[in-house]
């Protein structure tokens, strides 16, 4: 452990101590994870039912649907225009622009794999037709063998990986039967997530951001599990996010001695997110409980834009957007203590210094 904080240490001193500390140094960002980051992948899977193509979705930045799953931009989305980047195409998407040659090339700026749905287990949520964790890391590993990514491009670009949010809800589903124990569940999770992280770094991969998730257990969605009580969070559902959390920041602490001139940062948006909801009229919310746009008990019973489904008149008062996924304004928050926030809130090192990073080729 003092081997991995002395490493950190020469780091942080040796960005403080480089002459472009205050340039971004990032040419390109490429996403991997579940809905939280989809940035419209699901929309090109014609027999994917996990979908936000559909209004009122992106209503509030875009004004149409986009196939994310929030009325707005999301935690990548809001990363990149700090940045100065463009909001990065779904994969999908550039693979058939490319296909169609209504684009020549695939995006110098980055791609984003995300599929809503998916888990870093393979089988979660397979009957629906979505992108494991797995299959997007080779979406990404087919393109940089066939040279349709230049691989300096991939050493100073940064990789974002949030995924597990669906792994943990799907284990207290009613109609399934977990057949490992919650511990040894979870780190299942871990073990795939560590598979991650070892492809992605042999790949190229060089910056990673490694997300941990929000607290699951306080989503409107808990109101359609038999059993999860709706007048507070599901305790047992946050002691698993929170067990998993651990392990993904045990991860990246071991990543500067297990892969050589990598650099990683862990975002703990657990955190972030139980902040807002401790101090919520402070960051301009009313309400940190029921969905904006839904139907039923804490309006998490039906999918917003569902026949039949409610909205709120000003989504921004409100902590969730729909049953499963922050609303825009949450989303903004996280992203700005993720960028230049403390190490609460990120460590070891922020976005923003990480972005300033200059990475040698």
């Amino acid at each position: 452990m003092g081997k991995v904080l002395l490493l950190q240490l020469i780091l942080i001193l040796s960005i403080a101590s480089s002459p472009l500390v205050f340039s971004y140094n990032v040419p390109a960002i490429f996403t991997f994870g579940d809905s939280i980051f989809d940035a419209g992948n699901n929309h090109f899977l014609k027999n994917c039912t996990a979908q936000a193509d559909f209004p009122p979705y992106g209503s509030s930045f875009f004004h149409h649907p986009t196939g994310r799953f929030t009325n707005g931009r999301t935690v990548a989305d809001f990363i990149s225009q700090f940045i100065g980047l463009d909001l990065q195409k779904p994969y999908l998407q550039a693979r058939t622009e490319v296909a169609n040659g209504t684009q020549k090339n695939y995006p110098s700026n980055g791609i984003n794999f995300a599929s809503a749905g998916s888990g870093v287990l393979r089988e979660t949520n397979k009957d629906m037709g979505v992108i494991p964790i797995q299959d997007q890391l080779q979406h990404f590993q087919t393109l940089a063998q066939q040279n349709e990514i230049d691989p300096k491009l991939v050493q100073q670009s940064l990789f974002f990986f949030e995924s597990g949010s669906n792994d943990v809800f799907n284990y207290f589903l009613p109609f399934v039967t977990p057949t490992l124990d919650p511990d040894s569940y979870v780190r299942a999770m871990l073990t795939e997530a560590a598979n991650y992280l070892d492809r992605v770094y042999k790949l190229g991969a060089r910056r990673i951001a490694v997300f941990g998730l929000g607290p699951v257990g306080c989503v409107p969605a808990r109101s359609l599990l038999p059993g999860a009580p709706t007048d507070r969070c599901f305790g047992k559902m946050n002691h698993m996010v929170k067990t998993y959390n651990r392990g993904l920041e045990s991860l990246v602490k071991g990543i500067p001695i297990k892969y050589p001139g990598a650099v990683a940062i862990y975002g703990a948006v657990y955190d972030i997110v139980q902040r807002l909801r401790a101090l919520s009229k402070h960051y301009g919310f009313l309400d940190v409980s029921n969905a904006c746009c839904g139907d039923g008990i804490l309006n998490g019973m039906m999918q917003c834009g569902q026949e039949g489904y409610k909205i709120c008149p000003d989504p921004n008062q409100y902590l969730f957007w729909d049953y499963f996924h922050p609303s825009e304004h949450t989303y903004k928050l996280i992203s700005k203590a993720l960028w230049d926030g403390k190490r609460f809130q990120i460590r070891p090192i922020n976005m923003k210094t990480l972005a300033n990073l200059t990475v040698s080729v």
